[in-house]
């Protein structure tokens, strides 16, 4: 049990001085910040280009751990910055309570005895009997009726020394147990933030930073309500404004309260929105991977075989089924989170191959596992030329972002990036796949609808509106920003193009529809960039069955879908031979697309 804080200790104390601890701590963070960017963007990245075999590997993999050290540490040093900073202000609201009191006395004459207790001296009209009211000495008083008690007393005493002395003493008192009670509060809370004696970062440490940076919100709140907080359902101007205007003191105190609010939040940076994220990440990750150790492996023993007619029929035992029915489902979603989580990680790791640009991580959220979502992008999107937009669609999800040898819905963006770098390779081009939305799960009954199309849309409205004001913030113009929607996507891209102030079109310069089924628009004109500007491609099979099924289930009003000549955009060629073809490598489709994001349409090939 910490001694409670007395009169000489908190009139001596300096609160500033916690205040410079934080300072060096949030400077241990920069540097350890710049130590990890150092060693993922230039060392490793060197590494993997210049060097082959599996000792390169091996050591690349080596270096990761060692930006990941860096990473802990400026996580670690961010949250003791704040903790110190927050116990500062509650040092320095108590100590303002004490100075106050003491010049009240000072000016009132009266005395502060070494225990807090105030001494008055005789005052006041005389008696009947000549004699002026004695004086005397008070104790502080806390305790709201007791106080109230004391107050009443001294109105009585024909002394009116005796109300100041217990006015004084009572403030005394109050701050006295406000030092105490941030005392008790933040030393355990400091205490906790100690990291372990070794070298290596595990999913217990990143588990325990998550518990610090819970610790250190709920005991700061007092002093994070003190700063300027986000503005509630601001949309991104006001994000942007609001981030401008905190102090560099005040974005480190929320990057490490609460990282995952301000990752969340449109408008901010791409490189504030990456760092908050990852934080998010590794802890996400970190407590997921401990849950599901912590939790029993299925049986081995899974199927037996019982005769229950002519022939015997294969079950699953019952020591299986009991498995099953107290862990299974939960087991099943934290190995699909966590192996997406693992594609991510795959994305991070993998920069620098192929001249693949650094990865930021705009949106991440597990949402209660199941699907999760996902904003990744190849290159800062606030100091690009040209930006792209790629939104995934039917049977999408973070548990399959990057799936499979051409990885995914990552990999789509990855070499639409590279194929735009190709045909540009002196502008700054940024690719972003962007799954903030729950996609459909099955063609029938979730896509034949537009319900999620109508939830993903302003979502998606809200995130351009966002690039475009960080970008400006950045590079005080707007960057040249395609949108390409495919399958169910486009529906997505459709109704984002008719959300909010649709008709501004400098959030987006180019629509791209791939293999759509409808954007819930009559005619191109309809989405805010210009008939001109909008282009849609589709293959033999989706033709068939995604654009036609579309076509039949309304997602396109007045049944029109993009690649319809009465919609009225450009129709460009394909040669995908499936739903899932246009980003193939080398593909006709993909230069069409690259072309479009660096703005060559004289390149475009069209039907």
């Amino acid at each position: 049990m910490t001694p409670a804080m007395d009169l000489a200790t908190l009139k001596a104390l300096k609160p500033a001085e916690y205040s410079e601890a934080a300072d060096g701590y949030r400077s241990t963070a920069k540097m350890a910040s710049a130590a990890k960017d150092d060693i993922e963007h230039r060392i490793a990245v060197a590494m993997r280009t210049q060097l082959k075999g599996k000792a390169a590997e091996e050591a690349v993999g080596q270096v990761a751990l060692v930006g990941m050290n860096f990473h802990y540490i400026q996580t670690q040093c961010g949250l003791i910055g704040t903790a110190l900073e927050a116990f500062s202000y509650e040092l320095e609201a108590a100590k303002r309570k004490l100075d106050t009191a003491l010049a009240h006395a000072r000016t009132a004459g009266l005395t502060v005895n070494p225990d807090g207790s105030v001494t008055y001296p005789a005052g006041g009209e005389k008696a009947e009997d000549g004699k002026t009211p004695p004086g005397g000495t008070v104790n502080g008083l806390t305790d709201g009726t007791a106080s109230a008690v004391g107050r009443q007393a001294a109105n009585f005493d024909p002394n009116p020394k005796h109300r100041l002395a217990q006015d004084c003493a009572d403030l005394i008192a109050s701050a006295l147990k406000d030092a105490t009670e941030a005392d008790e509060k933040w030393a355990p809370k400091l205490r906790a933030l100690k990291a372990d004696d070794d070298l290596t970062v595990s999913a217990e440490d990143w588990a325990d930073t998550s518990s610090d940076t819970k610790g250190v919100s709920t005991a700061g709140e007092e002093y994070l309500n003190s700063l300027p907080r986000p503005p509630k359902d601001g949309g991104p101007a006001d994000n942007a404004q609001w981030w401008k205007s905190l102090s560099p003191e005040e974005q480190a105190a929320w990057l490490a309260a609460d990282p995952k609010a301000v990752g969340g939040l449109n408008g901010l940076p791409a490189t504030v929105r990456d760092e908050a994220n990852r934080v998010v990440f590794n802890e996400t990750r970190a407590r997921l991977e401990l849950e599901l150790d912590a939790m029993p492996k299925p049986p081995a023993n899974e199927w037996t075989w019982i005769t229950t007619g002519p022939y015997p029929s294969k079950v699953h035992t019952d020591e299986w089924m009991n498995w099953h029915r107290e862990y299974g489902e939960r087991y099943t979603q934290l190995n699909q989170t966590l192996s997406g989580m693992e594609y991510i990680q795959n994305r991070f790791d993998r920069t620098g191959t192929g001249d693949l640009p650094e990865a930021y991580l705009l949106g991440f959220d597990t949402g209660g596992l199941g699907d999760g979502k996902v904003i990744l992008a190849n290159g800062n999107p606030d100091e690009a030329n040209h930006v792209a937009v790629y939104v995934p669609g039917t049977y999408s999800g973070l548990d399959k972002i990057g799936e499979g040898e051409d990885h995914g819905d990552l990999g789509r963006a990855e070499r639409l990036w590279d194929e735009s770098h190709k045909l540009m390779p002196t502008s700054a081009i940024s690719t972003i796949t962007w799954l903030d939305y729950n996609a459909p799960d099955s063609i029938v009954p979730q896509a034949t609808n537009g319900e999620y199309a109508e939830e993903g849309g302003p979502r998606l409205y809200d995130f351009m509106q966002g690039n475009r004001e960080a970008h400006m913030n950045t590079s005080d113009s707007a960057a040249h920003t395609t949108v390409i929607g495919h399958s169910y996507g486009s529906t997505v891209v459709g109704v984002s193009a008719q959300s909010g102030n649709w008709r501004d079109p400098s959030a987006v310069d180019d629509y791209i529809f791939a293999g759509s089924p409808g954007v819930q628009a009559d005619h191109a004109a309809d989405l805010g960039a210009g008939a001109d500007h909008v282009w849609a491609m589709g293959a033999p099979w989706d033709d068939q069955v995604v654009r036609q099924g579309g076509r039949l289930m309304g997602l396109g009003d007045s049944l029109t879908i993009p690649t319809d000549e009465r919609f009225g955009g450009n129709v460009m060629r394909s040669d995908s031979d499936g739903h899932g073809g246009f980003w193939d490598e080398n593909s006709t489709s993909l230069r069409n697309q690259a072309a479009v994001l660096t703005g060559n349409y004289q390149w475009v090939e069209r039907e």
